[in-house]
């Protein structure tokens, strides 16, 4: 048994005055902590921030990274330093709560503090903690995990990435990752796909790239790579040892990698080489034994559900810097794509992350049904709804969540426990990509996909009367796709 840490979660509102501005701005908070150690009331703990910045009309962050320091009654303080981005611009909010004993309620919740660039000060503000509304969302949130190594295969992204496929045909499966650029607003999207036709005929490996301007003024671009023949860890000669390795943990073929850690290859104008950096637990949108037994037309899981990627990404058009930038990396194994289906993927800051996938399937019975939800909302560190099949089933098919799926707008909504959800999800056309499929059986499929879609998010919770949870609305960062036949 390990030590434990502590992980919470917390939101602050408040307000900014910039330099050379005579009016301030709004500014919101949401922050998820997490400590290597118990707190220690009588010491000075430290922690790590990681959440959304929102500062209305200049920025809104959801990759922002920082420091807390916990040292109330030793310190007589708690410090906040918060790195984001606001326009281009790499930005600091650094601030601290200075504890009174005087003054013990407003002391631990009004956080004065000051915004700095380049170490120069460039606007001062308040942040207050709301104790009407947020104090037991807070206290709720509190965790004390263990900190011990992962589970061989449960909690560890890169031990869900090898290959499933066992040589059978007629399968299909995908290594996908999906990124936000928080300075420029580009989404991409990289694809990497392995499939082995129904008549047995030999596996092949392709997939593409694509890139998707934040401003949506340019034209969504994209490029193929592939098909190459897969060849399965230990298939290659003794001198492609190097390949062999990398083949076994992840995608490789035709100069493409989608492995533990890193994304590299080209396509056409494109080339890419970043670093994946998980945080969290990885998140499993369908039933866990849907991926250990592929009984199911088809499953889902998220190994990297909150990552950061850093590195470049070049096209013909210049070069794209990305310094721990947002996105996930998911993966696929089933017969081929559905015959209709809706995929969300939503960071919605201070760790909190929404996935959801809905489908009809292609099989004789399943394909007369409506679509099958699949939502899994990750909130100050629990899952919900608590089973899986909660949502896509309810009771029998009573209280089953319900997907109306179309384009430019699709939604989703149900209830499970104390709580219901309403998902709508806007793809404006200029920031859509249509692309073909092609299943193991030779049939094909259309997916229109946007790395910038816009997504509104209302969670309630039932007090004798339903009253909103929490809210979220992503501009142009929330992943989404449509597709169907």
């Amino acid at each position: 048994m390990g030590a434990r840490g502590t992980t919470f979660s917390e939101v602050m509102a408040g307000s900014v005055r910039l330099a050379g501005e005579r009016e301030p701005r709004p500014v919101r908070l949401d922050l998820a902590v997490r400590a290597d150690e118990v707190l220690r009331p009588l010491g000075t703990t430290e922690g790590e921030l990681t959440g959304r910045v929102r500062v209305a009309g200049w920025a809104d962050d959801t990759g922002m990274r920082g420091e807390l320091e916990i040292s109330p009654l030793a310190r007589r303080r708690i410090r906040y330093r918060i790195h984001f981005t606001a326009g281009g611009r790499r930005c600091t909010l650094d601030g601290w709560k200075s504890i009174s004993p005087a003054r013990p309620v407003k002391s631990m919740t009004v956080l004065p503090f000051v915004l700095l660039e380049d170490g120069e000060q460039t606007g001062e503000g308040t942040l207050r903690f709301p104790l009407a509304t947020q104090l037991l969302p807070f206290l709720r949130s509190f965790r004390f995990p263990r900190r011990t190594a992962p589970p061989s295969g449960a909690a560890d992204p890169g031990a869900l990435l090898p290959p499933r496929w066992d040589g059978a045909a007629g399968r299909t499966e995908v290594w996908y990752t999906t990124v936000t650029d928080p300075q420029s607003g580009t989404g991409l999207w990289l694809h990497h796909e392995l499939v082995a036709p129904a008549d047995g005929s030999g596996a092949y490996a392709h997939g593409w790239v694509a890139q998707f301007p934040g401003d949506g003024q340019e034209p969504v671009r994209h490029a193929r790579f592939g098909p190459e023949p897969w060849k399965p860890a230990g298939g290659q000669s003794r001198g492609d040892e190097e390949a062999e390795g990398a083949q076994g943990s992840g995608f490789t073929a035709g100069g493409i990698e989608a492995v533990p850690g890193r994304l590299r290859g080209s396509a056409g104008p494109f080339s890419w080489d970043l670093t994946e950096q998980p945080d969290g637990e990885p998140l499993f949108t369908f039933p866990r034994w849907s991926w250990r037994r592929p009984l199911l037309p088809a499953a889902q899981i998220v190994p990297a559900p909150q990552a950061t990627y850093s590195g470049s990404f070049t096209h013909d058009g210049g070069e794209l810097r990305l310094d721990d930038a947002p996105g996930a990396t998911a993966r696929i194994y089933g017969h081929g794509n559905a015959r209709r289906w809706a995929w969300l993927h939503a960071h919605l800051g201070g760790g909190d992350v929404l996935e959801i996938v809905a489908a009809v399937s292609m099989r004789p019975v399943l394909r007369r049904l409506p679509p099958l939800v699949f939502l899994r909302l990750r909130k100050d560190g629990r899952t919900w709804p608590r089973r899986v099949e909660r949502a896509a089933v309810g009771w029998a098919g009573v209280g089953r969540f319900r997907a109306d799926i179309g384009l430019p707008v699709w939604t989703v909504t149900g209830h499970s426990g104390m709580r219901r959800v309403k998902v709508v999800v806007t793809q404006p056309e200029e920031r859509t990509l249509a692309l073909d499929y092609t299943d193991p059986d030779g049939s094909g499929a259309v997916c229109r996909n946007s790395e910038t879609a816009d997504a509104h998010i209302l969670l309630e919770r039932w007090w004798g009367r339903w009253r909103k949870e929490a809210e979220w609305l992503l501009d142009g960062t929330a992943h989404a796709e449509v597709g169907g036949r």
